[in-house]
């Protein structure tokens, strides 16, 4: 995602070649003398190309006049001394960094890049984590022990899970379900409610669960084997967190080594 394909910037390499206006004109306009070069243009059609669009006339010509606009408006800014504000001057500097963080960030990640590997590794931990079944459940949630025994015992004489769910669970969300929470891997849940799930039987009935959350009365209503996408299915998503991992990493190293007062 950081650069273009090899075909692409050899179908742009042609192009280039095969337009006289491109090859001999290396300014894209000139505004009051002020010249936009031509590598504004095509810094922006890679941006929009990265986002699906294709490189079409049309496409850089909509950007040159934007670019051309832009050009006015900031002369015109510059006239009347609106770059010299001091919230203006501000952002400015802002503007700068962000794109030099922005860069810095890109450069290291092409220079670092995860390894088939480690990616495979990380696709190994996941599928461990997330196990072989997933779970249907249900759960009526209380505040208090006493409320949660007092559920346990309607559901005893033949209470109806999930008319006691939308009357008396806490939890909005699942309670007008009839505290349905649908399928899940056990990692979902809390541990105390994950422990509770993984010793019923299909439509078997906990006794009250305590979480950080308040008071479970949890269903097993079903079990299935999981099905965990393949490796190739997920590696973009894994390169992304690893990547992730990697610049939170980088700059709580940079911050630790800076002098910071």
């Amino acid at each position: 995602m950081l650069k273009l394909s090899k075909l692409a910037a050899l179908v742009m390499a042609g192009a280039i070649i095969a337009s006289p206006a491109y090859a001999e004109d290396k300014d894209a306009a000139t505004v009051n003398g002020i010249a936009i070069p031509q590598e504004r243009v095509d810094l922006q059609v890679k941006a929009a190309a990265m986002q699906g669009q294709a490189d079409t006339p049309e496409l850089r010509k909509t950007i040159r006049e934007n670019l051309i606009n832009v050009e006015v408006l900031s002369q015109e800014a510059v006239k009347k001394g609106i770059d010299k504000k001091p919230e203006v001057v501000q952002e400015l500097e802002l503007a700068r960094q962000n794109v030099l963080g922005r860069s810095f960030i890109q450069d290291y990640i092409q220079n670092h890049p995860i390894s088939e590997d480690t990616l495979k590794k990380e696709y190994d931990s996941l599928k461990a984590h997330l196990g072989t079944k997933e779970y249907k459940v249900a759960h009526i949630l209380v505040d208090t022990e006493a409320e949660a025994k007092a559920i346990e015992a309607q559901l005893k004489k033949k209470g109806k899970f999930d008319k006691i769910a939308k009357e008396k669970s806490k939890d909005a969300g699942s309670g007008a379900e009839g505290g349905e929470l649908g399928w899940n891997v056990p990692s979902n849940f809390v541990k105390p409610f994950a422990d509770a799930v993984m010793t019923l039987n299909k439509g078997q009935v906990s006794a009250p669960v305590q979480s950080q959350f308040g008071w479970h009365i949890i269903k097993l209503e079903d079990v299935r084997n999981l099905k965990v996408p393949t490796y190739e299915q997920l590696k973009p998503n894994l390169m992304r967190r690893l990547q992730q991992q990697d610049i939170q990493k980088l700059i709580a190293d940079l911050r630790n080594n800076a002098k910071i007062q």
